[in-house]
């Protein structure tokens, strides 16, 4: 089944995962004032990082007003980094970059306050999406937090939107702990291109992974998956028996082979990759789901619902399935049933497409 990898969510999740290492960076400014703090109250800024460090960036930023209006901050930079900090904090990306991007390269070279500021600055500008300008600031920030990890995560999901697949393969590389022009840097960048939705990107590395091990585990995989989104069919079944080769227990290579044995009107093959995949792992909805339409499209309607509803109880919140399942039960003359199923996929539209 095609991914939903957005952007946005992404984002969402990883200003949740910063938080700490922010609070670590406001820390560490706390513990004595720098050349650069001394120009303001040292009580009044401290007081501002004790909001923010406790959570309350709001009442931080109604505080920093007390001190100085944001237009006037940029020509007081520890203050203008207090109100991108806070404003970062607040869910407010956009506000953070406009307090920080006119001072960033004003304060003084690997201070605190400049350590802190490019981290903001950087991971503000790939929350909101401007990838090029995002990674050098996150460049910067490595060079002296070479082990954080969410930093490396957002630097390459960086360089892969910006299509540069050296960059995002070391920096992944770095995150996983393996060679950055080995097989498994080249699969593990193609992973995150394709959650992407930037599968032309992902194409190359995969069959890069290939030619330097060619029983590299789920390369073919996702080729396969690949194939299988462009509709390229026969290439996809290939590829995906390729895959079951090497890994004959792959759940989701059976998955995907059923499924592409289903758009070919294969059904009976189909029927028999899925139950194996549910075999194997049976808390997967996807080959329920498709099970559902390939005893839809043999006539057998009671077993069809039993497939479609045991989806519908692995996850709650599928669109396909309660659409199919609906469709189903109109079918059968049961309208009643049919509408709720109807309103409910209506409800859940733009999250999985039938």
């Amino acid at each position: 089944m095609r991914r939903a990898a957005r952007t946005g969510l992404l984002a969402a999740a990883l200003t949740g995962a910063f938080t700490a290492a922010h609070r670590e960076s406001i820390a560490a400014a706390q513990e004595g004032p720098t050349p650069a703090a001394q120009t303001e109250s040292p009580a009044a800024l401290a007081e501002v990082r004790r909001l923010i460090n406790a959570g309350a960036p709001g009442q931080a930023l109604a505080a920093l007003q007390t001190l100085a209006g944001e237009a006037d901050a940029a020509r007081r930079p520890q203050i203008a980094l207090l109100f991108g900090v806070a404003h970062y904090h607040a869910d407010d990306p956009s506000s953070a970059i406009a307090a920080l991007l006119p001072v960033v390269d004003r304060l003084p070279a690997d201070s605190v306050e400049r350590r802190e500021a490019e981290q903001v600055l950087g991971l503000s500008l790939f929350v909101v999406g401007r990838f090029a300008e995002a990674v050098p600031r996150l460049e910067a920030t490595r060079r002296w937090a070479p082990e954080n990890l969410e930093l490396a995560y957002a630097l390459g999901q960086a360089y892969i939107r910006t299509h540069q697949p050296e960059g995002a393969r070391a920096a992944l590389a770095s995150i996983y702990g393996v060679e950055r022009d080995s097989a498994g840097a080249h699969l593990l960048t193609a992973q995150t291109m394709i959650r992407l939705e930037l599968d032309s990107l992902a194409e190359p590395e995969l069959k890069t992974a290939l030619e330097k091990d060619a029983r590299l585990a789920n390369a073919n995989f996702l080729l396969g998956q690949v194939a299988l989104f462009r509709g390229r069919i026969d290439e996809a079944i290939a590829l995906t028996e390729r895959e079951l080769a090497v890994n004959p227990g792959h759940a989701t290579a059976l998955s995907q082979l059923g499924d592409a044995y289903l758009r070919q009107g294969r059904t009976a093959e189909a029927i028999a990759a899925l139950q194996k995949s549910l075999w194997l792992n049976p808390y997967y909805s996807a080959p329920y789901i498709l099970l559902g339409r390939a005893y839809m499209k043999k006539g057998e309607g009671a077993t069809a619902e039993g497939m479609l509803r045991r989806a519908i109880q692995h996850d709650p919140n599928n669109r396909s399935a309660h659409y199919l399942l609906a469709q189903l039960l109109q079918q059968a003359g049961r309208e009643e049933e049919a509408r709720r199923e109807f309103a409910i996929a209506e409800a859940l539209s733009g999250t999985r497409g039938p």
